[in-house]
């Protein structure tokens, strides 16, 4: 009986792991279709419409709501710094693909403050939230 309740625990944690491994790849398929939501405040940047390249797909404006808070690491990126308006940094990754990144008094800048032409690494949230900006 014992050994029946942990095979159906490891069957339930199972399931929900790829529950949460399917849902973002999903989210990103829907989104494919071209309808983006026009409320969105950087939609039209992901567009592409100002001749920039669009934001990868696990990146994009329509599968990740913006957080400005910090958070645990998602996954660090590098690049250039292309535009900054307020709170608001526009990187180029090496690739050629723009990640807008939220920054705050929060977020750990090393080397000092950032400006346009600045090579960077961040590391940030999935919410696209810099916890440090080197």
């Amino acid at each position: 009986m014992n050994m029946s309740r942990r095979n159906i625990l490891s069957v339930i944690l199972g399931g929900v792991a790829i529950l949460f491994v399917v849902t973002p790849l999903t989210a990103t398929a829907g989104s494919q279709d071209g309808k983006q939501p026009s409320s969105h405040a950087s939609a039209p940047a992901s567009a592409g419409g100002d001749g920039s390249a669009p934001e990868p797909a696990s990146l994009s404006s329509s599968t990740v709501q913006p957080n400005r808070k910090p958070g645990p690491a998602w996954k660090t990126i590098g690049g250039t710094v292309k535009h900054i308006k307020g709170d608001v940094y526009t990187i180029e990754d090496y690739e050629g693909n723009q990640i807008h990144l939220y920054v705050s008094r929060e977020t750990k800048q090393l080397h000092g403050k950032k400006q346009v032409g600045d090579r960077v690494r961040a590391e940030i949230t999935h919410g696209r939230f810099a916890n440090s900006i080197q």
